[in-house]
């Protein structure tokens, strides 16, 4: 499934800047950064529970928020994208 990873971290402080980069760190290592604070993950349930705990024990829930959208692979699902950013598809070849 596609999982939609969007979060808004405090950085008034210097712990909300660091937890902001460690956020930032998890999600570029199991997805694509789209916008500066949401990326698109290709996830099966396990990987996607393991993420959600993953986020949850690096962001501040007074002061934090994460949102995590899971987007089943249905019949007639499609993004469309405007402007430079050019995304990787997930489902073609890998070519080296």
């Amino acid at each position: 499934m596609l999982v939609l990873v969007c979060y808004d971290v405090s950085t008034e402080t210097k712990a909300g800047r660091r937890r902001l980069r460690r956020v930032a760190r998890v999600c570029e290592g199991i997805g694509q950064r789209v916008q500066k604070s949401v990326f698109e993950c290709q996830l099966d349930i396990a990987k996607f529970e393991a993420l959600e705990r993953e986020l949850l024990s690096e962001i501040d829930p007074k002061t934090d928020c994460l949102r995590l959208y899971r987007i089943p692979a249905t019949r007639g699902f499609e993004v469309l994208e405007h402007g430079a950013f050019i995304a990787v598809d997930f489902d073609a070849p890998l070519v080296l």
